[in-house]
């Protein structure tokens, strides 16, 4: 069952995405604290020439200094993408015009949504395209704290708890033919919250 209606993908600026992202902004999207414990996350998560999907990514990724494989980084602004030093290859598109992905099934061990997932408006379309690129015994990790550029989170985001919004992350790797294995909600007394959502491809049983 489709998660979002039309009224929950409602954005307040609803002008093409492309337009909001066209200056780069070379910021990272969260306090030192969250995003180091990003970076211990990846790092118990990935393996060592793990091909890996940066979804939504720009000029930082906040990766373990690990030796990964191919590193291919998506996002809507290529001044960012090109910036980011861990990218072997990179792309633009908007996930909420053109939600298909030009990247072969089973062709990553790793997709990485980190800080970006609430601007999505076809969570069940791109998170089944994260499933299909991932290998059987890949991982899908989604990242995110309270901050967000409002005018382009999408209603259902803006109105939620920090719960909640783990409950809705959780809907969508459900109908993207997934399952959660592991929930992090961390909440500092000070500081950004820190949540994230790991899971992966749940095998059809005839």
């Amino acid at each position: 069952m489709e998660p979002l209606s039309d009224a929950d993908r409602r954005k307040w600026d609803e002008s093409n995405d492309r337009h909001f992202y066209e200056s780069p902004r070379y910021v990272t999207h969260a306090d030192d604290a969250f995003l180091d414990r990003l970076t211990a996350l990846y790092d118990d998560l990935f393996d060592p020439g793990d091909d890996v999907f940066d979804a939504m990514g720009s000029w930082v990724s906040h990766f373990p200094e690990m030796e990964l494989g191919r590193v291919i980084g998506h996002g809507l602004n290529e001044a960012e993408l090109r910036a980011n030093d861990r990218y072997d290859e990179w792309f633009t598109q908007d996930l909420n015009r053109e939600r298909t992905l030009p990247l072969a099934d089973d062709s990553v061990d790793v997709v990485c949504c980190a800080l970006s997932v609430q601007y999505l408006q076809w969570p069940t379309a791109v998170f089944a395209e994260f499933n299909r690129i991932c290998n059987d015994d890949g991982l899908v990790v989604v990242s995110f704290s309270n901050r967000m550029f409002p005018t382009k989170a999408i209603r259902a985001w803006r109105e939620a708890s920090m719960d909640e919004r783990a409950e809705l992350v959780a809907s969508y790797f459900t109908v993207g033919g997934m399952e959660v294995q592991k929930r992090i909600m961390e909440v500092p007394r000070v500081g950004d919250p820190f949540y994230a959502l790991v899971g992966g491809w749940v095998p059809v049983v005839d």
